[in-house]
């Protein structure tokens, strides 16, 4: 009787040597896809934008959470490891609904190291409960400042471009944050819902070192934004339209796609493509 309990306890411990192993192994896996690679993905939230980057070392950052906490927390889950409840650096690129929707609950049931907004804010319960957390947990709060850089990565780098000055009052889609991610010979610009006259103010600040080889389109691909003084500036090889599918404000318009068109700037939507998919190795930059 004896000897059968010790065989039985015997078999148990190397079942259990051989899940650890086996879970070892699986992250190792892991880890070495990703090795070298930046991976940026536009979640698809429907009408919102939502953009989660994940460095080659696994540091990780989120911009904006779309309008709502269930739909943000789902698609996460599609592009984070399931064991994954942490997000290095969460940034609000300004406190409209479909873009700070879903960051309570990611403040809430994740640990976060870092928020970045600008001064501006909003008298919404999303907002609100967004500010209330940050109090709460002890968040550390950056304000976004020209210039001001993040580093992901060796070599990856964050960089606000836009607010210069204090936007506190300002409507919120005119303070919203403009930002570029470096990595090697490549780059994205977010752009939130900045307007055209924003976007012209930025390209006579800065002209042609807006270029980026992925924009994400102001507004979801509203015509108030994406100028075509902006969009041949950034020059960008690919356009990225964050909307949802048959939206009440008829984004992305006319106007954009017949002007990204012109200019043969190709686009992809998630309305069409769902969530979006790059990685990049600092040298080309492909879509899954």
């Amino acid at each position: 009787m004896k000897n059968r309990f010790q065989k039985k306890h015997i078999q148990f411990l190397i079942l259990g040597i051989f899940v650890v192993l086996d879970i070892f192994i699986w992250v190792a896996a892991v880890r070495a896809d990703r090795r070298g690679e930046l991976t940026v993905a536009f979640l698809d939230v429907g009408q919102g934008d939502a953009i989660y980057i994940e460095a080659p070392n696994g540091n990780q950052m989120l911009i904006d959470g779309g309008p709502a906490a269930n739909v943000l927390l789902r698609d996460l889950s599609h592009v984070m490891p399931f064991y994954d409840h942490s997000i290095d650096l969460v940034l609000a690129t300004h406190p409209d609904q479909d873009h700070v929707g879903g960051l309570p609950a990611v403040l809430e049931r994740m640990n976060v190291s870092g928020v970045v907004t600008t001064e501006n804010s909003a008298k919404t319960g999303a907002y609100s409960a967004f500010e209330k957390i940050i109090q709460q947990k002890n968040i550390r709060h950056v304000l976004a400042k020209r210039g001001e850089r993040f580093i992901l990565d060796d070599g990856v780098v964050f960089e606000i471009i836009f607010p210069d000055h204090n936007v506190r009052g300002w409507e919120t889609n005119m303070g919203s944050i403009v930002a570029k991610l470096s990595y090697g010979s490549e780059s994205f610009l977010f752009t939130g819902d900045s307007p055209q006259p924003i976007e012209k103010y930025l390209v006579a600040k800065d002209g042609g070192a807006l270029h980026a080889n992925i924009l994400k389109l102001g507004h979801h691909g509203s015509k108030t934004s994406s100028s075509r003084e902006f969009l041949s500036a950034v020059n960008p090889d690919e356009a990225i339209i964050s909307a949802g599918l048959n939206n009440r404000y008829g984004h992305p318009h006319k106007e954009v796609l017949d002007l990204l068109a012109a200019l043969k700037i190709p686009s992809v939507s998630t309305i069409d493509h769902g969530t979006i998919v790059f990685k990049t190795d600092g040298d080309q930059t492909e879509m899954e």
